[in-house]
């Protein structure tokens, strides 16, 4: 065992130092993870410019607090209020936006609270508080999160007041799903996490399409002159290779069971 350290040490040590600068870590957001969509540009980003990107997938408050503290050379994210903060605060360099989808509201196919029926968000979110019907909300600071609280301000209620039914889980969009399925619940999802979201259960999608509901995801490199450690170079690179042809191609072209998921939106 210990032989077998060392070895491992000294194949570290020798490893040329080329082939660590080639490695960027990128904090990116549950929600992106979850749709699958990484599986198919991290393969390709390594394909066409060389570099490795380490993905650490947290919720989108996580990933800019590792941003603030230089744990990562890029964020992919999609809350622009926070994301403003951001730069305000001199962590990022510049907001480069990618792509959007939309966000919608689950719920059991039997529609307890009526929101067929009802004509916009606002409305949609009253109804589910009135009727008390079984919420969950994922509680853990992520961009969906934080739009979910939101529309509830926007709707003057407050989910402090809120009692059994509603159920803060502080997890990921996979795991919120999860529970949203187990207990025949609401929730709010980005729509790209629900098609690619295999235990559906007896939920289906009760409410779409308010504008309120637009969900951008924007890229943001991490300030060098605030972490000369972060590999700005690289991120730029990247950053040129999100905003390309390729990329488009490939955003565009991600479908599962025939519905798109993102939009790309990249200005250039």
């Amino acid at each position: 065992m210990i032989r077998t350290l060392i070895l491992a040490t000294a194949t570290a040590v020798i490893m040329p130092l080329g082939a660590m600068a080639d490695t960027l870590k990128m904090a990116v957001t549950t929600s992106f993870h979850n749709s699958g969509l990484s599986d198919v540009l991290i393969p390709a980003i390594k394909q066409d410019t060389g570099i490795d990107v380490q993905l650490l997938v947290v919720g989108t408050g996580q990933a800019l607090r590792l941003g603030e503290a230089g744990d990562v050379d890029a964020i992919l994210v999609h809350s622009r209020t926070a994301e403003q903060k951001f730069l305000e605060g001199g962590f990022g360099t510049h907001r480069q936006e990618i792509m959007y989808n939309d966000f919608v509201i689950i719920g059991p196919k039997t529609d307890p609270a009526g929101l067929g029926k009802v004509t916009g968000i606002t409305d949609a979110m009253t109804k589910i508080a009135e009727a008390k019907v079984t919420f969950v909300s994922r509680g853990d600071d992520s961009g969906t999160h934080k739009k979910e609280l939101s529309l509830w301000s926007g709707a003057d209620l407050d989910p402090e007041g809120f009692g059994k039914w509603y159920n803060a889980v502080g997890a990921g969009m996979g795991a919120a799903l999860n529970t949203a399925a187990g207990l025949n619940g609401h929730i709010m999802s980005d729509r790209a996490s629900w098609l690619n979201f295999g235990n559906k259960a007896e939920l289906a999608i009760l409410f779409e399409g308010a504008p309120q509901l637009f969900n951008q995801y924007a890229y943001i490199p991490v300030n060098p002159e605030m972490h000369t450690h972060v590999k700005n170079d690289l991120a730029r690179q990247l950053e040129s290779w999100l905003v390309s042809d390729t990329a488009k191609m490939l955003i565009n072209a991600y479908k599962i069971n025939g519905e798109t998921l993102f939009t790309f939106n990249a200005a250039r």
